[in-house]
């Protein structure tokens, strides 16, 4: 029974699920019985290998669980080709056109930004499975948004302990020039308290490194330490291979992970990085994800679709938690907050702001027994992990 009149017939494209519903840049309004959700994602572009394992894993979860809070699903996916002015219209559509309840996504800082207020506005729920910048975290918390993923700054830190306990003094930084690259330097900084050999940030987007990494040749840095997420983390652990910097350690939060291994393969195996999960995590919830995730795609699954995989689930317990009575939203932000669901990573719950409590872990790029590539967790370094912008969030 959703809260919000119904304004459109439905017009439905299917995607190959029985159950639920799947629709793609389409309306489909519907009658109140259906619970509808919009999936915004980064679909094309060399950033697409990103969105499509958040729809995957989010798209896995419904399929399984079939009707979400014992529901009627609609699902309708939309690209917002990495434009935050098109991922505002979108979410507009969405929201004012679609008459959706939850929207989930995005996967970039700046497009999470472009959408919160158009969402959150009209008192729809917003579920980020991948951005979560410091501004979201902090002062401008924000009652109608929730996150499945982390606050952007926590996976760096792990690599800034790392870097902290290995007693380096000599770190190269460079990160993307958005909020989410400068979360990442801020993160990494927080519990790194030795010296930098230099703090560069580079276009979003950028592919070729050659200026960057003739800079890191030249000054020989203890560690280079990077986010570049995507096509960038591709071409630049390539490029790091080729240049012959090898020898100086590589360390990183989304830049080695099962979204680049299938095209970096053994060019970043030993590689380190900062994660909330890796597929190897012995739990029967993980293993139900991964095992399925690989039967379904033929790929292992990174952090995105796991998260997005959480945030079907989450949406499914709150749901059915008010007996699909979507009215009551102080009944459902409670239903919400609970996170009654088992997740692949472990522990989950929400902290004040809405960003999960979690424990964060080193994790290694390895050839897999199975030929392909993933992640693996070497050591947990935070445990119950808090974001350090919760206390300034006054909800």
């Amino acid at each position: 029974m959703n809260h919000k009149s119904r304004l459109l017939a439905s017009t439905v494209l299917a995607m190959g699920l029985t159950a639920p519903a799947i629709a793609q840049d389409v309306p489909a309004g519907a009658s109140d019985d259906v619970l509808k959700i919009g999936l915004v994602y980064t679909l094309s572009g060399p950033p697409a290998a990103l969105g499509e394992q958040a729809r995957d894993g989010f798209l896995l979860a419904a399929e399984k669980i079939g009707e979400l809070g014992g529901m009627k699903t609609e699902i309708i996916i939309v690209d917002d080709e990495g434009k935050p002015d098109l991922a505002a219209q979108k979410a507009n559509e969405l929201v004012l056109r679609d008459n959706v309840d939850f929207v989930v996504g995005p996967i970039f800082s700046n497009i999470l930004m472009a959408i919160v207020q158009p969402v959150t506005s009209t008192g729809t729920v917003l579920i980020s499975t991948n951005a979560g910048t410091s501004t979201l975290a902090g002062e401008a918390c924000n009652p109608n948004f929730y996150t499945t993923s982390y606050q952007n700054d926590q996976n760096h830190e792990v690599m800034g302990a790392y870097a902290q306990a290995q007693g380096y003094n000599n770190v190269f930084l460079m990160t993307p020039n958005y909020q989410a690259g400068k979360d990442s330097q801020a993160g990494f900084k927080n519990s790194y308290k030795g010296g930098t050999a230099g703090e560069i940030y580079t276009e979003l987007g950028q592919l070729d490194f050659s200026s960057e990494l003739a800079q890191i040749a030249a000054f020989q840095p203890d560690a280079v330490f990077t986010f570049m997420p995507g096509g960038m983390g591709v071409n630049l652990v390539k490029q790091y291979s080729q240049a012959g910097l090898s020898g100086i350690p590589f360390l990183s939060a989304f830049t080695v992970d099962e979204t680049t291994l299938p095209a970096t393969q053994d060019a970043a195996v030993g590689m380190l990085g900062g994660a909330n999960w890796a597929p190897d995590m012995d739990n029967a919830a993980n293993k139900e994800f991964v095992d399925g995730y690989i039967a379904k795609y033929g790929a292992v699954p990174g952090t995105y679709a796991m998260q997005a995989y959480d945030a079907a689930q989450l949406i499914n317990s709150a749901v059915a938690k008010v007996g699909g009575d979507l009215t009551d939203r102080a009944a459902l932000h409670a239903a919400i907050k609970e996170a009654d669901f088992d997740s692949p990573r472990g522990d989950f719950s929400f902290g004040k702001n809405n960003f999960p409590i979690q424990d964060f872990y080193l994790v290694e790029a390895v050839k897999r027994e199975d030929g392909m590539y993933g992640t693996s967790v070497k050591e947990k370094i935070f445990d119950d992990y808090v974001d350090n912008y919760a206390d300034q969030c006054k909800m």
